[in-house]
């Protein structure tokens, strides 16, 4: 894999992002209801994350965007933590520790903005993905926290940042 590039969004990446986002959400069969396939945001991603305690990275390769990872405050949470959002890759992108990197990176700026926590939402089914949150120190809820709407997800998980 040659000349990945990992950068914070641009205005312009908004209708890619939309498209690979919902293209891989159909691949790994997500329900559209109750999930991020439905968002508003979806289609205005850099107006979304272009706010105070809020980052999109994108991942490119040879020009093309492959992938990408946010972090933003928890929906009706407490204040201190934070959520890994909207973390889609196509296939060419898998398997070869882009995923790992943009966690670390998502999660590096999440230290830099002063949250304690980070809590994401998955589908039970999508392992690599879950075994990736576990690798990098996420442990399984027992029940979602904060009030993100996708009542689909039926994986939670939070991590210390310390």
């Amino acid at each position: 894999m040659e000349a990945i590039k990992i950068r914070t969004i641009k205005r312009e990446d908004n209708i890619a992002l939309a498209r690979l986002i919902r293209e891989v959400l159909v691949e790994m069969g997500v329900p559209k209801v109750g999930t991020a396939y439905e968002d508003k945001a979806l289609d205005m991603m850099y107006e979304t994350y272009d706010q105070s305690g809020r980052s999109y990275f994108v991942v490119e390769e040879k020009g093309k965007i492959i992938g990408g990872a946010g972090i933003a405050p928890l929906e009706n949470g407490d204040s201190n933590i934070c959520e890994l959002q909207k973390m889609y890759f196509l296939p060419v992108a898998r398997g070869k520790g882009v995923g790992y990197k943009m966690i670390n990176i998502c999660l590096g700026y999440a230290k830099d903005n002063g949250y304690t926590k980070c809590y994401l939402e998955t589908m039970p089914y999508m392992e690599a993905a879950r075994k990736l949150y576990k690798k990098v120190g996420f442990e399984e809820l027992g029940k979602p926290i904060g009030d993100t709407g996708h009542y689909s997800c039926q994986a939670w998980m939070i991590k210390d940042l310390d």
